[in-house]
């Protein structure tokens, strides 16, 4: 349901999230319109200072994707929000992100739920990868992974977010 425990899973995991979203983006520009509503979806939005709790959703067929947040300091900032389907329909992905690496608003609360999927894998960041920069990681005791919500830890959050990674596992049929 969360992010393994351990170094090794940890990187086995961070190896694998980036390699499957961009086969669900490869799929996307390989094959469009052969899965209606299934393609790869991605939306831009802008995340608003000013104390107020705001949101912003996506869907991809069954699935959906929504964050919720409150931000202060600074102006707007443009973020993005990626969904996508594996071809198996196995797994929902869920990227919001800063494309300038860096938010430099102070998050007072966030919030990332999927519908539709149970989390499997999830991650926040501080600082989301540019250029030669690396992603920086949260700690883990700054936020918290249930079945369907990526959610900031009250009193240990430290009030930077750049990038929310969510992969879910779909209900399967079985026959």
């Amino acid at each position: 349901m969360a992010a393994p425990s351990g170094r090794s899973g940890r990187r086995a995991w961070a190896a694998l999230v980036p390699a499957a979203l961009l086969c669900l983006a490869a799929r996307a520009a390989a094959e469009p319109g052969t899965a209606p509503g299934a393609a790869p979806s991605t939306a831009e939005f802008d995340v608003r200072p000013g104390g107020e709790v705001h949101s912003f959703s996506r869907s991809l067929g069954d699935y959906g994707c929504t964050f919720t947040y409150s931000a202060q300091g600074g102006t707007n900032e443009q973020w993005q929000m990626n969904v996508g389907v594996s071809e198996d329909n196995g797994l929902f992905s869920c990227s919001i992100w800063r494309p300038q690496g860096k938010s430099y608003l102070f998050f007072t609360q966030f919030k990332a739920e999927v519908k539709g999927a149970k989390i499997e894998y999830a991650m926040a960041y501080s600082q989301a990868a540019v250029g030669a920069q690396s992603d920086i990681p949260l700690k883990q005791e700054e936020f918290e992974i249930t079945e369907t919500t990526v959610s900031h830890r009250e009193g240990k959050f430290r009030f930077e977010l750049s990038k929310l990674v969510i992969v879910a596992k779909t209900p399967r049929d079985e026959l």
